[in-house]
């Protein structure tokens, strides 16, 4: 529960602010600043501490709004960006890299969506001989705050209007309630991020269970969007190939595979200081036991342990869900 929001003084009085405040009913403590980095690059925070009651900072994003993407993470395209309207997320997976890459675990919403909508409608028109992928859901979860950030609502209408960029919209979230308001556009895909149940129990916090998810998925599918699959990270546990063979076909059996319009995967991977921190900051984490290598500054598996769970993965998921493309995310 947000008890505290924190409000840049050059948005104050933004339509945005207003619009996001009012769906606030209980009392809020409402502090104004100069600039969101007063709040949230203190270098003394503790993000563990700072997660269990994390406040709201409203700010104007400044600079660069894309950002390209690599290659190998692709789904398809060539031309790949993604764009973060949000900064951390209100689940808390043991093996998000966000809690090593922040100082501050408080929600950082910038609410200059305009400024996104020249930059993306810009770069499609940049590339107006083919398709342009912007990707959502990189330094936040897209859906599950959508309720207070209207994200869907803003979003998705760009898109409608630009048939020539394709928007993934990445998340855990089963708040779908605001996508299934529009007709399905065929440039928009809902990508739901999964690990199977009995390690997303143990390790990732506050995040809906795999059926509500898979339930969400379907449910969308039916009413004629598409859907994408996203496996990352994969985790090595005890009967690694029974468990992640048991999600792929309880999948496969509740959402129409012509909906399904790509599988990604990969494996955890976080760069040194990253992950330095984490382990600090968390030390407790059930991800440690993995036995992480060092890779050339990339902590992650060994390559021996990471070309046999690629080896599992895509056996079982061709088993399973032929002709679908499939893509490793690889560093």
């Amino acid at each position: 529960m947000i008890e505290t929001i924190y409000i840049e003084n050059q948005i104050r009085q933004h339509h945005r602010t207003d619009e996001i405040l009012s769906k606030f009913k209980k009392k809020i403590d409402v502090v104004y600043c100069d600039h969101y980095g007063e709040i949230f690059n203190i270098k003394s925070q503790n993000f563990r501490i700072q997660k269990k009651k994390p406040a709201l900072v409203l700010a104007k994003k400044e600079g660069k709004k894309l950002h390209d993407i690599p290659k190998s993470f692709s789904i398809g395209g060539k031309k790949n960006y993604y764009f973060s309207h949000m900064l951390n997320c209100i689940y808390d997976c043991e093996y998000c890299f966000l809690q090593g890459k922040h100082m501050s675990a408080h929600y950082l919403l910038f609410i200059n969506y305009e400024d996104f909508f020249i930059e993306i409608e810009k770069k499609i028109k940049q590339n107006r001989f083919e398709k342009s992928y912007f990707f959502s859901g990189y330094d936040c979860d897209s859906l599950a705050f959508d309720g207070i950030t209207g994200f869907v609502e803003s979003f998705l209408p760009i898109f409608e209007r630009n048939k020539n960029g394709i928007l993934e919209i990445r998340t855990k979230s089963v708040k779908i309630q605001n996508i299934l308001k529009y007709k399905p556009i065929d440039n928009c895909i809902i990508a739901f991020s999964f690990t199977p149940e009995n390690i997303s129990k143990l390790i990732e916090h506050k995040v809906p269970s795999v059926k509500k998810r898979i339930d969400s998925m379907k449910k969308l599918a039916e009413m004629g969007w598409k859907i994408g699959l996203r496996f990352d990270p994969i985790i090595p546990t005890c009967n690694f190939a029974t468990i992640y063979e048991n999600l792929f076909k309880n999948i496969a059996s509740n959402v129409p595979k012509e909906k399904i319009h790509s599988i990604s995967f990969g494996m955890m991977r976080f760069p040194k200081k990253m992950f330095k921190k984490m382990i600090k900051e968390y030390p407790n984490k059930k991800i440690i036991s993995l036995n992480f290598k060092n890779n050339n500054g990339i902590y992650s598996y060994s390559e021996e342990v990471q070309k046999k769970l690629e080896n599992i993965i895509v056996g079982k998921l061709k088993k399973y869900m032929k002709n679908i493309p499939i893509y490793n995310c690889q560093i």
